[in-house]
């Protein structure tokens, strides 16, 4: 059954995992975040209830 025979396919894969681990992700990461996190504390919405008509 040739698609059980891993011998060309595992290459493959392995090729471009490496690529992408070692080549490309450190060249995304490398990039500054445009929106950093803030560090001011969050505060909860202040809500009020709905009041229905029919109620």
């Amino acid at each position: 059954m040739p698609q059980l025979n891993p011998n060309p396919w595992f290459f493959i894969m392995l090729t471009s995992w490496l690529t992408f681990s070692l080549i490309i992700q450190p060249k995304l990461l490398s990039f500054v975040s445009m929106n950093p996190p803030s560090s001011k504390p969050s505060t909860a919405p202040t809500t009020t209830p709905w009041t229905w008509p029919w109620t």
